[in-house]
């Protein structure tokens, strides 16, 4: 007849990773292995803004395992807020205020958390943009000195700024004209 407790349950169901012998005192040839199953007690959501939180006499104990973590986690909504100093904006004495929300594990990763900070999200694009010229220019010789000879030239990348922020004023004023003319 099987036993019926947690522990033969979990053996049937799933067996444990981590396998600990202990060995009889009283008879040394026969060893006896005990399953490990461990209990963690935790407020895993953090001080995130916005997420109601029940009393802890009202809290129910989760089962998580690697099957259910994902979901658990999003149920959950780890998060953080915080305040830092502003070393992006060069100002003196500024804090940046940051709120952080996990849904799951890959939102840990430094470009998942970049991405929820507006201020680190502008330079994390800027770098991708980069990225994807500099991948576009390799190889292109006379391409890449003439970029040299546009970055050494002040005036000429003045020029060039001044011109850039002119279409995009025009573009968004284009754009809003658009706007009105579909509302009427």
């Amino acid at each position: 007849m099987a036993s019926n407790s947690g522990q033969s349950f979990i053996k049937r169901n799933r067996p444990p990773r981590v396998h600990i012998f202990y060995e009889d005192p009283f008879d040394a040839e026969q060893k006896v292995e005990l399953p490990f199953v461990m209990g963690i007690m935790a407020d895993l959501s953090g001080d995130s803004p916005g997420v109601e939180k029940s009393d802890i006499d009202e809290r129910k104990l989760l089962d998580i395992d690697m099957d259910n973590f994902s979901k658990r986690m999003e149920a959950i909504e780890p998060g953080t807020s915080f305040t830092v100093k502003d070393k992006i904006s060069g100002e003196d004495n500024t804090k940046m205020s940051v709120q952080l929300r996990f849904k799951n594990m890959d939102d840990f990763t430094p470009g998942k958390v970049a991405e929820q900070v507006p201020a680190l999200k502008k330079l994390l694009d800027a770098r991708r943009s980069l990225a994807a010229l500099r991948t576009m220019m390799d190889g292109r010789v006379q391409a890449i000195s003439q970029l040299e000879e546009l970055t050494r030239d002040p005036a000429l990348m003045q020029a060039l700024a001044q011109k850039m922020e002119s279409e995009q004023a025009e573009s968004k004023t284009d754009a809003e004209k658009g706007d009105d003319s579909e509302e009427a």
